[in-house]
């Protein structure tokens, strides 16, 4: 079973806190927000450090391209903001004056998913996965609890070139220590399995380790990997524990096209790895205003979708078997 302690801190905000911390580690890097600091925390940093805080007013892509100056001039910079718009309304300034140069440009991205539920479709970001990970030198993390984003904050710092930190609006669990590893291309096994792997990342990790505790009661063996590092994907890893297990599910709290789960798929095609797959996520609908428990059930992205699909494909198998043994009969 296991054991998830309830958090009273949403990513967002220990990425802020660390930040913070970070300024007096690294005295070079600035933070520049898009007038809604008090939602992403960021104003932490303005509070001490007021003289490496820009305040850019509604105006992402001006922040972006100001951003960019910043880092082009040798001085690393965050940029904190909404996941929606600061992968879309500024998307054409991030690849052209960010990732084309290769700046050291950090995006704080918070209301991931459909994590910002009651604020509605206009504010939840369920297909920044697809966009930010397609822009060429973008790195791609998204932590789940307290200990990782302050961990990841570091990683971030530590990456050469753009980076996308995939925050959470909420606070949800917390499953990490403080004493816990994480690096660029990194991933961490949570669950040793020999039947199914599920792999996830951010706010859906924890559907899939509530799913995986409730399949085990059945007696079947589940693997569960958080894949931390959306890009670089840790392949080698995911690739060696859906050899062993022969079937996946991916369950992501984005879109299901584009998101993690085509990557790897794709990764499996060019690989010639047989093995059943499913992934769960939105699939192609906006979602809507709600609770969020209500709207990852609704949506077919909470632990029991993940169950569903494991006992489907488990299922099956057995259906092969039975078909083989009549043959040989």
């Amino acid at each position: 079973m296991t054991k998830l302690v309830k958090s009273n801190k949403a990513t967002r905000v220990a990425f802020a806190e660390r930040m913070v911390e970070y300024g007096e580690i690294n005295q070079e890097f600035v933070v520049f927000e898009a007038d809604i600091g008090y939602s992403t925390n960021s104003y932490l940093f303005n509070e001490k450090y007021p003289q490496r805080y820009f305040q850019m007013g509604i105006a992402e892509f001006g922040m972006m391209a100001a951003a960019a100056g910043m880092a082009s001039n040798g001085r690393p910079a965050v940029v904190a903001g909404y996941g929606v718009f600061l992968t879309m309304r500024a998307l054409e300034s991030v690849r052209s004056f960010i990732c084309y140069p290769n700046l050291n440009v950090k995006l704080m991205s918070s209301h991931s998913g459909v994590t910002a539920a009651i604020d509605g479709v206009t504010h939840q970001a369920s297909e920044d996965i697809a966009l930010m990970s397609t822009l060429p030198n973008m790195h791609v993390f998204a932590p789940c609890d307290s200990a990782s984003s302050r961990a990841l904050f570091d990683v971030t710092m530590g990456t050469q070139g753009p980076v996308y930190c995939r925050l959470l609006r909420d606070a949800y669990f917390e499953l990490y220590d403080e004493h816990t590893t994480f690096k660029c291309g990194g991933s961490n096994t949570l669950k040793m399995g020999t039947d199914i792997t599920i792999i996830s990342y951010s706010d859906i990790l924890f559907q899939a380790l509530e799913a995986a505790d409730e399949l085990e009661k059945s007696g079947i063996s589940v693997e569960v990997i958080d894949a931390y590092s959306v890009k670089p994907l840790d392949w080698e890893s995911i690739k060696a524990s859906i050899l062993k297990t022969g079937r996946v599910i991916v369950a992501e709290g984005h879109q299901q096209r584009n998101g993690m789960a085509y990557e790897i798929a794709t990764r499996m095609a060019k690989d010639s790895i047989h093995a059943q797959f499913d992934n769960l996520g939105l699939d192609d609908t906006f979602a809507e205003s709600g609770a969020y428990p209500e709207l990852i059930e609704k949506y077919g992205m909470s632990a029991s979708h993940i169950v569903k699909s494991a006992n489907k494909m488990l299922a099956l198998n057995k259906g092969h078997l039975l078909l083989e043994k009549e043959v040989m009969a």
